[in-house]
């Protein structure tokens, strides 16, 4: 299997395991002093990495481009049922991306509401946050946060938690994916919005069910609008549409594989994100944001 790999915008953290024993912490850190982030992904294992399932991946295509988004399987399930659903009515195809604020969210659908839902639901009750089961793989950091008791990664997601791990929610980070709503917190739906930078004051106050793992630079690259106040103001750019990766025929869905977060591999690799080994940095902090951990996607090339 030729694999390429490249590199995307948006998180990454330290140890926890599936079915095997986590490495020491010290032997994480000695690990990640000799070897650079690239270096470790690199030489990561193929058990290090996760496919990810075409029934959760959302293939956005734009005049410029294509978005891939992986949506969340154990967070915010009812809204990741819905945006698949919205995706296969065809519901986003020839709408657009209404509102681009430079620095903040991209955000589109429906804004002048003139589509019917047909299977999909016209609202959702919110879920800011929600129980952190014991199904759920929790992989804490161990870098102070200053919106969370706990950050970490739950499928390479990145999330916070409250101090007695009860309690979980996705973050803001650059590329989540989450749905739009007015004043009351139950009338989110169709509109969603990604966001161009981190906007943590955002957590708990709006769901967030995804991330981009593929495209963020057609995003970013957006033209900046405000909200379209009548049909006859201008837009973005138009949504050409919004699928589920399963639905698509083989040659066309994209093909993409990204880094485990409950690893020994991961543990090195954030642990050498935290303290940078290459002789460029002077200065070693012996700290990382949660958002600032960039999450390794491949793309699996057929042979």
């Amino acid at each position: 299997m030729r694999c390429s790999v490249f590199m995307l915008g948006v998180l990454l953290a330290a140890a926890c395991t599936r079915g095997e024993t986590p490495a020491p912490a010290e032997d994480a850190e000695a690990d990640a002093q000799k070897r650079a982030p690239a270096e470790i992904i690199a030489e990561a294992a193929p058990e290090d990495w996760r496919a990810i399932d075409p029934e959760n991946m959302l293939v956005v295509e734009l005049e410029r481009g294509r978005v891939v988004v992986e949506l969340s399987s154990t967070l915010a399930q009812n809204h990741t049922a819905q945006m698949k659903a919205l995706a296969r009515e065809g519901f986003y195809d020839g709408l657009s991306f209404y509102r681009v604020i430079d620095g903040f969210v991209a955000q589109g659908g429906d804004v002048f509401e003139q589509r019917e839902v047909k299977t999909a639901k016209k609202t959702l009750e919110a879920m800011f946050d929600q129980p952190l089961t014991a199904d759920m793989t929790f992989t804490p950091i161990e870098d102070t946060d200053g919106y969370a008791a706990q950050v970490g990664f739950i499928d390479s997601q990145p999330v916070g938690a409250d101090a007695g791990g009860t309690t979980i929610w996705a973050l803001h980070c650059t590329g989540a994916m989450a749905m739009a709503r007015d004043i009351e917190k139950d009338t989110g739906g169709t509109e969603f919005y990604f966001t161009l930078q981190p906007q943590r004051y955002l957590d708990r106050n709006l769901t967030v069910f995804g991330h981009v793992v593929d495209g963020m630079e057609h995003l970013q690259a957006l033209p900046r609008v405000v909200r379209a106040e009548t049909p006859g103001d201008d837009v973005s750019e138009t949504i050409l549409s919004m699928r589920v990766a399963a639905d698509l025929a083989e040659d066309k869905r994209p093909a993409l594989e990204i880094l485990r977060t409950d690893t020994a591999t991961f543990a090195a690799y954030a642990e050498s994100r935290r303290n940078r080994p290459e002789d460029f940095f002077y200065y070693r902090p012996d700290h990382v944001d949660v958002c600032a951990l960039t999450i390794p996607v491949r793309e699996i090339a057929a042979e």
